[in-house]
């Protein structure tokens, strides 16, 4: 027997509210939860679920959501619908008919409600099957607000808006999440007899429940415990108190792989994080991008850590801060960072290698065993194995219009206040003696003064301040 062919997936997204009580500039569906945006959370999920399109209806501050969702690099294909006015939820998915096509199932997903699972919304998909109108629902103890689910045995027959449920359906405990599957073929029709004679004078895509009955068409429900998947957000105290929620699951997850998580209530995953065996973190540390830690690699306190590799045994010390940003940056194995050092994109780090406090470390490259402990600047920089590089010297790689490069040569030793002026080099075994300004490259082996020569006058005087009068 053959298998029956899924229906394309095609999903809506209502992103067209306001947010009035975000009390932000910024509209609802861009505030960000764990580093990204609330409606491409709902976007990524889309995409775990092979969707063919999104249509992402947007209104209130149009102008600002569009560009997010219609940027280079997108998950999925999207198509934006406007909604204006914004009549209600059923005026809304109105405004995506035109652009949906007839063989579809429709899954309608709100931008505001980010942390739904992919697999939650396959269950859901599965329930429709194509020919069966599927809502997500949960019990809630305190459903105020929220539409409830109305049953006639085990088969839904309505979803009552609160606004206009009787004192006997109030006391019902399942609600409607807001996300349902169903097939467009239906959905259209359905859509086009919606009225609003309502308690709000609101078109309510949840009357497509009432038509479907009417039509003999099944309804059903996929029941979910989980009320982080359907929790939306309408004010900073819901988004910080679902970041918290989202983060403490985030932590969770990993200490279940393995992870030595402090404290996992003052822990931040704003990106992908990866992790080897025995990686210890302390409190307070923040990932954001793509991280990659190796095995027995330890992060102390208050870290600050971005799209980077960390090989492993490698330590950062608390305070640190690493961003790679598009460049990247690499540590190699059993190096020693921090604290309060600071490694930007194009650091690469070999095995050993030690970067100390308040060392900057941009576009450079060390190779094992070097090592620069103290109050440093590397930038533009090739350093050869076992340098040992000064407390309070500079690279300087820029000339005020290009950047040039400085190269360092294994076995050098550059003293403490040195000024290496690029593009320059010092070669193999050498030695610059502190507080020198280096223009010229040097000889293997040599060691380089570049200072003026030190005066003393006997028995010299300070100024004195004159008398008040």
């Amino acid at each position: 027997m053959s298998t029956p062919v899924q229906p394309p997936i095609d999903v809506v997204v209502m992103a067209a509210g306001k947010g009035t009580r975000m009390k932000s500039r910024l509209p609802k569906v861009l505030q960000r939860l764990a580093g990204v945006p609330l409606v491409q959370h709902v976007l990524n999920t889309a995409a775990q679920l092979n969707a063919r399109s999104a249509v992402v209806i947007t209104g209130h501050g149009a102008d600002q959501v569009e560009p997010v969702l219609l940027a280079p690099g997108q998950v999925l294909s999207v198509q934006c619908v406007r909604q204006e006015p914004q009549l209600g939820t059923g005026h809304a998915v109105q405004q995506a008919v035109p652009v949906l096509a007839d063989d579809g199932v429709v899954v309608v997903l709100s931008g505001d409600v980010p942390l739904t699972q992919a697999d939650t919304l396959q269950a859901l998909i599965a329930q429709c099957g194509g020919n069966q109108l599927a809502l997500l629902t949960i019990d809630f103890s305190d459903p105020t607000g929220y539409g409830r689910i109305v049953r006639k045995g085990e088969a839904v027959q309505a979803i009552v808006e609160h606004k206009d449920a009787t004192d006997a359906q109030r006391q019902i405990k399942e609600v409607y999440s807001g996300i349902m599957a169903v097939p467009a073929r239906l959905l259209k029709a359905w859509l086009a007899r919606l009225d609003n004679q309502n308690a709000q004078g609101e078109y309510y895509l949840t009357d497509v429940v009432k038509f479907a009955v009417a039509d003999g068409v099944p309804v059903v429900a996929h029941k979910i415990a989980d009320p982080l998947q359907v929790a939306g957000i309408n004010s900073p105290v819901q988004l910080a108190e679902l970041e918290r929620a989202h983060q403490l699951r985030q932590a969770h997850r990993l200490m279940e792989q393995g992870v030595r998580l402090q404290d996992p209530a003052r822990f931040d995953l704003r990106g992908q994080l990866d992790c080897a065996q025995d990686v210890e973190i302390d409190v307070n540390c923040v990932f954001e991008g793509r991280v990659s830690l190796g095995e027995g690699v330890k992060i102390g306190a208050n870290c600050v850590i971005a799209n980077c590799t960390l090989a492993a045994g490698a330590v950062i010390h608390p305070f640190t801060h690493i961003d790679g940003e598009k460049l990247g940056v690499s540590v190699g194995e059993g190096a020693l960072i921090g604290p309060f050092a600071r490694l930007r994109p194009g650091a690469q780090l070999g095995a050993e290698v030690h970067i100390g406090n308040f060392v900057e470390v941009k576009n450079s490259t060390l190779a094992k065993g070097a090592k620069a402990n103290h109050l440093a600047y590397l930038g533009d920089a090739t350093v050869g194995e076992r340098v040992n590089y000064g407390a309070g010297s500079i690279t300087a790689n820029y000339d005020g219009a290009n950047k040039h490069r400085t190269v360092i040569e294994a076995d050098v030793h550059i003293g403490s206040n040195c000024v290496l002026v690029a593009p320059v080099t010092i070669g193999a075994g050498g030695t610059v003696g502190g507080g020198s300004t280096i223009t010229k490259s040097t000889e293997p082996g040599a060691l380089s003064v570049a200072r003026g020569k030190q005066i003393s006058i006997a028995n010299w005087a300070r100024p004195q301040k004159k008398p008040k009068a």
